[in-house]
């Protein structure tokens, strides 16, 4: 007894201790000197090769100095043990990690709590594996619902994501590991993702594209990798606009970035670009020193890259925290439930004709696809797990007896359910993206059971919004279940039986045809999608452009902007209570430079079951020399309230809030007029407004 009284003790001392150190362990200075030390003791040689990997996931080891191989690990979602990993090492001292939620779900909880907790977690993970550096998170914005890896990001608006990327840096930094934003920047689809030019404005770029990036670095990320596809003509990787313009000077970034795999191809243009590390290895930097004898590059231009990577593992005490962490099975516990947790606050409630939640003792039956197999996203984001569990089996476990699962029921079984649970989906995955359609086996078999019967609730897992249109309004409940990690079963089986109350919102927009999305039209003429990854194949197809001629009118802003209707719009969910807003009030009508305005109300539970609400701001900019959205999400919260109760809620808004980036004078303005502040559930449901005007 004592000695376990005295190894619990010890735990408690270490987990402490980690929980006390603030990251970055040195400042910008103390790590720049330290840096400069360690680079007047290299040789030329040990600096060209530390500027690029080594075996897939580690940087360059030198010995002689003592500075130790860094391994990285993907992805946004979870540690990925790839085996890859383990090929210095041998082998992991740690031997599973959790499959969290996909990020898609994990930004339709709308909870930068839960954000700071999910990263947390999968910091300690990457630290008790010895893997301080984790390849994420990845936040490329949904301008394209057929990206395959619109899963492994965070939605379509900059203000959200934005939000919670500061809280997911933020919880995985303060377990020591690295975050890494990732992909800079405007790499919206993944058909032969190397090949994409993205020819976007400056104005979309600040305000869309790089917002995230900017909340993420202001929260202190300390690498950030670019992206696979060119930009206004030249490769992320290299590009001097990129990189050294956009990244370092205007975003202000200053410690490590480095190259996505394979995707850099100019020597020089990587180095002057303020790249710093190539990946997996040096293949464009593979000639360094005969651009040096070539006088096309310098020593110092070298040592420049060098100087970054070392100040970047000094200031996080990366070369110390590849020493392995202690931990427990009841840390594993505690992360699984932070799992749970975010699939119940995740998954969303579409549709809903009043049969959910279903009733005790219903005849139930669940049929389709994900029954008996566990959908998820392939590629870099790919987390195996452990514990698993099905569909099939989270509902046997919450229904019992009440439930038939059956993958082929014939038409009488049909016919005498009471309710259909019915499962759809798609895989999605890394390079490649995939039709807006649902699989024609799959619309089939729903078009034939609804012949049948009607009661039909659809669970979707998917990565990215499907066409629903031509069939959502015939069924009686939808589910967007997104991947829902190797627990978020059970998160589902609750809602359905009414133990979890739904309070996820969708972070996208989902349109009625892929025809009306910004981004359609993008494939080059006469090609078709592929799901199939080849990249030697794709290195020999030839450069495309993907025109983003919506400028700043992406996801919501674009359907409101050209009045087209949606399938469900930003910000959409529903729950078994409703919410009631009232008593809106400012501190201020009429406000100036210095002034910071708070907007005051009242929401109330007006139902008889415990709830979350999602409360929503959203400004417009009613006069304006330069067009703007409609609206712009401003701020947030989610709250919980029991039924009946009402709370008093504030939001507070500054002068950025207000402000757009002005093309001519390259800098975020704001102009003297009038401002509507509209407060509500989504996008499509402004509940209440204020106008309030700005004089200098």
């Amino acid at each position: 007894m004592k000695r376990l009284f005295i190894t619990s003790f010890v735990l408690w001392l270490v987990a402490f201790s980690l929980q006390a150190q603030q990251f970055p362990l040195l400042s910008y200075d103390e790590a720049d000197a330290k840096a400069h030390e360690t680079l007047s003791r290299m040789t030329l040689e040990e600096k060209i090769d530390y500027i690029g990997g080594t075996k897939f996931f580690y940087t360059q080891q030198i010995k002689r100095l003592g500075i130790p191989h860094v391994p990285f690990a993907d992805a946004t979602q979870g540690v990925r043990l790839n085996p890859r990993i383990i090929t210095i090492d041998k082998k992991l001292p740690i031997e599973k990690t959790v499959a969290y939620p996909a990020p898609i779900l994990l930004s339709s909880t709308w909870n930068k709590e839960l954000a700071y907790n999910y990263a947390r977690s999968v910091g300690e993970e990457a630290s008790w594996a010895g893997i301080p550096v984790l390849l994420g998170p990845g936040f490329n914005m949904y301008r394209n619902a057929q990206c395959g890896r619109n899963f492994e990001y965070f939605g379509e608006d900059p203000y959200l994501v934005g939000s919670l990327i500061a809280n997911y840096v933020k919880g995985l930094q303060s377990t020591g590991t690295i975050a890494t934003l990732k992909h800079f920047v405007a790499n919206e689809t993944d058909y032969n993702r190397r090949r994409s030019n993205s020819v976007v404005s400056e104005r979309a770029l600040h305000e869309i594209y790089m917002e995230p990036f900017r909340q993420g670095i202001e929260a202190g990320a300390m690498a950030v990798m670019t992206s696979y596809n060119l930009m206004n003509g030249e490769w992320a990787g290299q590009s001097d606009f990129v990189i050294n313009e956009l990244l370092r000077h205007r975003l202000g970034f200053k410690w490590l970035v480095m190259t996505d795999w394979f995707s850099v191809w100019d020597c020089e243009k990587v180095v002057l670009s303020g790249q710093n590390l190539e990946m997996p290895y040096r293949r464009a930097t593979n000639d360094v020193d005969k651009s040096i004898e070539a006088n096309l590059l310098s020593i110092e231009d070298i040592d420049n890259m060098v100087l970054s990577i070392l100040r970047t593992f000094y200031a996080m005490g990366t070369f110390e925290s590849v020493k392995k962490k202690s931990y427990s099975e009841a840390d594993f516990i505690r992360h699984e439930n932070i799992a749970l947790n975010t699939a119940r606050e995740g998954i969303v409630l579409l549709e809903n004709n009043g049969i959910l939640p279903i009733k005790a003792n219903s005849r139930i039956l669940a049929t389709g696809f994900f029954l008996s197999e566990h959908a998820y996203g392939t590629g870099a984001a790919n987390v195996v797990g452990y514990n698993v569990l099905t569909l099939g089996e989270a509902l046997k476990k919450e229904f019992g007896a009440s439930i038939n699962i059956k993958k082929k029921p014939d038409q009488a079984e049909l016919k005498a359910a009471e309710i259909i649970l019915l499962s759809l989906g798609t895989i999605d995955g890394e390079a490649f993206d995939r039709p807006f359609e649902l699989p024609a086996e799959q619309l089939d078999y729903l078009n034939y059971i609804l012949t049948l019967n009607k009661n039909v609730v659809v669970i979707l897992n998917t990565g990215s919004g499907v066409n629903m249109s031509k069939w959502n309004k015939e069924i009686a409940g939808l589910l967007m279940a997104w991947y829902w990690g190797q627990n978020g079963a059970t998160a589902m089986a609750e809602i359905l039986s009414g133990k979890t109350n739904p309070s996820g919102k969708l972070p996208i927009t989902i349109e009625r045809s892929f025809s009306e999305s910004p981004a359609f039209g993008y494939l080059p003429e006469g090609k078709e999608l592929y799901n199939k990854f080849k990249m030697r194949k794709e290195l020999k197809e030839p450069v495309y452009d993907v025109h983003y001629n919506e400028d700043i009118f992406m996801g919501y802003r674009w359907y409101e902007h050209k009045k087209l209707d949606v399938s469900y719009p930003f910000g959409y969910g529903l729950s078994y209570t409703t919410f009631e807003y009232s008593n809106l009030t400012t501190s201020v009508d009429t406000f100036s430079t210095n002034d910071i305005i708070s907007f005051s109300f009242t929401i109330k539970n007006k139902g008889k079951v415990d709830g979350k609400e999602t409360v929503q701001l959203y400004i417009s900019d009613l006069e304006s020399e330069h067009p703007r959205p409609l609206k712009e999400l401003k701020a947030y919260n989610k709250i919980s309230l029991k039924a009946g109760d009402e709370q008093s809620l504030t939001f507070t808004l500054n002068l950025r809030d207000f402000k757009y980036w002005h093309p001519g004078l390259k800098d975020w303005i704001i102009e003297q007029g009038t401002f509507e502040i509209g407060i509500g559930a989504s996008a499509a449901d402004i509940r209440l407004t204020h106008k309030v005007e700005y004089t200098q």
